[in-house]
């Protein structure tokens, strides 16, 4: 069961790569390049417009704030620099979080512990914590512990944006969740990895629609 939904995730990332780079040749003139592979035209490939940033009101009562493999093993100069700039605005919105009630739910990669979080995030004992690969649904509880909750709207932190976020984000669209990520509250090695992430969630046919990107400021709990 578990090799079929892993399947599942593998295939639903691989369509959304391929319809992400549909829509970045149909936006070029991408029809004049017939039988040419996108690594050949590569250098060619003008990067579409950003996707527009919006003003996020989840649903009180029925949002969570998930925080992602936030943790020195992943979050560091040496492997992802950009991650430590993160680490302040996700630790605000938490705070911001806990002030109206919303849980806040916590991942760790495997065989990472609770105090390997980040001390600034300010975990508390009774925050849940999964522990698993890139999707956080998979071979955890993470379901379970937002269907207890009420939770129909997740905000979606952490690092990396090509792994646990983008993966995570997409189980949970295709899970029925309504999904948001703060662009500033995610992070990859590089801003071309971040920006790849951030165009497959929200062109992605499982997270497409059912995605509002914004910034951690424009969180409204």
């Amino acid at each position: 069961m578990r090799e079929g939904k892993e399947a599942r995730g593998a295939y639903v990332t691989a369509t959304c790569l391929f319809a992400a780079l549909v829509l970045v040749l149909g936006l070029s003139g991408g029809s004049a390049w017939a039988g040419e592979t996108a690594v050949a035209a590569w250098s060619r490939i003008p990067p579409p417009p950003p996707p527009a940033l919006e003003d996020a009101a989840p649903p009180q009562g029925r949002t969570a704030l998930l925080i992602l493999d936030m943790q020195p093993q992943t979050c560091n100069a040496e492997r992802r620099p950009r991650c430590l700039d993160t680490v302040a605005a996700v630790a605000g919105l938490a705070e911001k979080a806990r002030q109206k009630g919303v849980p806040v739910i916590y991942s760790l990669i495997r065989g990472g512990k609770p105090e390997d979080i980040f001390e600034s995030l300010r975990r508390r004992a009774e925050d849940p914590v999964v522990a698993t690969s890139v999707d956080k649904f998979l071979g955890t509880d993470m379901e379970k512990i937002l269907r207890d909750k009420g939770v129909t709207t997740v905000v979606v932190t952490g690092t990396a944006a090509h792994g646990a976020v983008l993966h995570t984000a997409t189980g949970a669209a295709q899970r029925g969740f309504s999904v948001i990520v703060p662009v500033d509250g995610i992070s990859a090695e590089d801003l071309y990895t971040e920006a790849a992430a951030l165009w497959c969630l929200a062109t992605g046919p499982a997270s497409r629609g059912k995605t509002v990107l914004t910034a951690c400021e424009r969180i409204s709990f």
